[in-house]
């Protein structure tokens, strides 16, 4: 006897189309959301390497302005502002992704697979 999903692909490929462009909605939706975290990561990445490249070029250059000119307050703080700039960027960046990605469509795969399972089991 042939399966009942296969009759149905036979004489209704209309519902089996749009039950796939359901699934291809779900699966655009939830990978545009992770993949905005995702990208997200990365800026963050970028800008902690660049501020700890800018950090160390003006310590450099602080330490020798400090050398020849004297100490002054600037010559701290300015290389602290792109090392603090670094730090966040770094904290944000190595945040994990959420866990919940995909959630929502391994629930609705869950459940064809529990419909399709029941639907052959009564066959």
């Amino acid at each position: 006897m042939v399966h009942p999903i296969f009759s149905v692909l036979i004489t209704r490929p209309e519902l089996v189309m749009d039950h796939v462009a359901g699934y291809a909605a779900l699966v655009q939706e939830e990978a545009s959301s992770v993949g905005l975290e995702v990208a997200k990561r990365v800026i963050a990445w970028g800008v902690a390497v660049l501020g700890l490249i800018v950090f160390l070029v003006l310590a450099g250059v602080a330490v020798m302005l400090g050398a020849t000119q004297g100490f002054h307050w600037s010559l701290v703080l300015t290389p602290a502002v792109a090392l603090a700039v670094s730090a966040i960027a770094w904290n944000v960046a190595r945040q994990r992704l959420p866990a919940k990605a995909f959630t929502e469509l391994r629930a609705q795969l869950d459940a064809d697979a529990q419909a399709l399972r029941t639907i052959g089991a009564r066959t």
